[in-house]
């Protein structure tokens, strides 16, 4: 296949991955931006397989293999509560075939003897170095998730300090090694700095951020393949990997917007590690316990309800309780929405993901911005698993640490239902005064039990 061609093929493929990134811009037409990425995606590979470089398929041929059947195996086993997880380890994966590439190529160079010019030697340097922080992120991120290890941030004195003297230095090993690329040492450094990094700046970041640190790491995936593309001087690498960066960037950017924080605080305060110990200061008024069967009559006389998912809906593995509950409150004549903020859940779009594998309408589900203004003419509120973006103390008490975070404003409505296991704080570690409002009704169960009783107990009004 002609160098024409193939060039052709990646331009081809880079509009076809463009188009794919703004369909997913809409739950609702996500789907068909996925497979329109893929299509493009499948059209790079085989641009690349055909070019003369490519002398032994049988490896590759092997790799799609077991490529492929973990992949299988992933998706079907893997249950939508632990996605977050798995796509931290995807991005692990890429970080580290980006880095093992450029590594590759490095090496290729040491054995001929010849040294790369140009760009390339900054390339590898960046390919290895984002690649590697990327690996080792990621595995501690999903470690946090997976409970593997305590979700808090994990601090020790002059930490800041120590972390930028180590990144300081593998800059400057990662300059030498760009100026000196045969430096075998100066690679063995950068490696292991990298991965060392890694671990480093993500220890201290606190599961409630979670979802931001996710999105940084696959910003940094594609970061690490655009570097590997200039490594082997293929367009569509650079292009697809700048894609993946540039889009990770920008979803990080309106995460941090949704709780009105800026990165560098998401990166280096260790928020939840303070908090944690606010979270035991007491009750702040008395919570009323209700029933399913209680709130079955006020569910039956209202007009208008909004739902507010959050991880405790996704723990409890209760999206299609949750859309039998919304079915059948509509089968009365009751308006059901669904109110979707920005970082409810354990990474992007967390929440959408669940309500769509439980077939709920796309038009049903509306972002914070379009719906908190409904709010105060809504007759009932559902909160399931969330606290967090729901704590009213985000808007009036400025030294609550999420204080300035857009939040759901549910306490606005006339009358509000929180499904929750116990008055345990969220990942903030502070109480949310929403519990002992007036208007509050706390009904303490898991969250697919307790919505199946509310369902039944609707019915039986009917």
């Amino acid at each position: 296949m002609s160098d024409q061609l193939i060039q052709f093929a990646y331009l081809a493929a880079a509009v076809l991955l463009i188009l794919g990134l703004r369909q997913l811009g809409s739950p609702k037409t996500a789907p068909r931006g996925n497979r329109i990425a893929s299509i493009g995606m499948l059209v790079a590979v085989v641009a690349t397989l055909l070019k003369q470089e490519v002398v032994d398929f049988r490896v590759i041929l092997a790799g799609i293999v077991v490529g492929s059947g973990l992949g299988a195996v992933l998706a079907l086993r893997i249950q939508m509560t632990a996605m977050p997880q798995m796509v931290a380890l995807l991005n692990g994966f890429g970080g580290a075939a980006s880095a093992l590439v450029a590594s590759a190529e490095l090496f290729s160079y040491m054995r001929a003897g010849e040294e790369p010019t140009g760009i390339v030697p900054a390339a590898i340097v960046l390919g290895v170095l984002i690649g590697g922080v990327t690996l080792t992120g990621s595995v501690v991120a999903f470690a946090k998730l997976q409970e593997l290890m305590r979700g808090a941030p994990i601090t020790y004195p002059l930490q800041r300090a120590s972390n930028a003297l180590i990144g300081a230095g593998i800059v400057a090993v990662g300059v030498y090694l760009a100026a000196q690329p045969l430096e075998i040492d100066a690679f063995w450094a950068l490696a292991a700095g990298s991965l060392a990094l890694g671990v480093l700046l993500v220890i201290p970041i606190g599961g409630a951020d979670m979802p931001v640190v996710i999105s940084l790491l696959n910003s940094y995936s594609g970061l690490a393949a655009c570097a590997t593309g200039f490594v082997l001087g293929n367009s569509g690498l650079v292009i697809g990997g700048s894609l993946v960066g540039a889009s990770g960037l920008i979803l990080t950017k309106i995460m941090c917007d949704a709780m009105n924080r800026s990165l560098t605080n998401v990166l280096f305060s260790a928020f939840g590690s303070v908090q944690q110990v606010a979270a035991g200061a007491g009750p702040q008024g008395t919570a009323k316990g209700y029933t399913p069967e209680d709130a079955a009559v006020i569910f039956s006389n209202s007009r208008s309800c909004i739902v507010v998912p959050g991880y405790g809906m996704a723990v409890a593995q209760a999206q299609h309780a949750v859309r039998e509950l919304s079915d059948t409150l509509q089968e009365k004549g009751i308006s059901v929405k669904f109110a979707i903020h920005p970082v409810a859940g354990r990474m992007p779009g967390h929440m959408n993901v669940l309500l769509a594998e439980a077939d709920v309408p796309y038009e049903n589900l509306v972002a914070m911005d379009d719906i908190n203004s409904e709010f105060p003419e809504t007759d009932v509120a559902l909160v399931i698993g969330a606290n967090d973006v729901v704590n009213p103390d985000a808007r009036t008490d400025k030294g609550s640490p999420i204080y300035g975070m857009p939040i759901l404003d549910v306490d606005r409505a006339r009358h509000v239902f929180v499904i929750k296991r116990s008055m345990n704080p969220g990942f903030a570690g502070v109480q949310n005064p929403l519990f002992f409002n007036d208007n509050t009704m706390m009904i303490f169960g898991d969250a697919k039990g307790t919505v199946l009783s509310l369902v039944e107990a609707v019915r039986e009004l009917a």
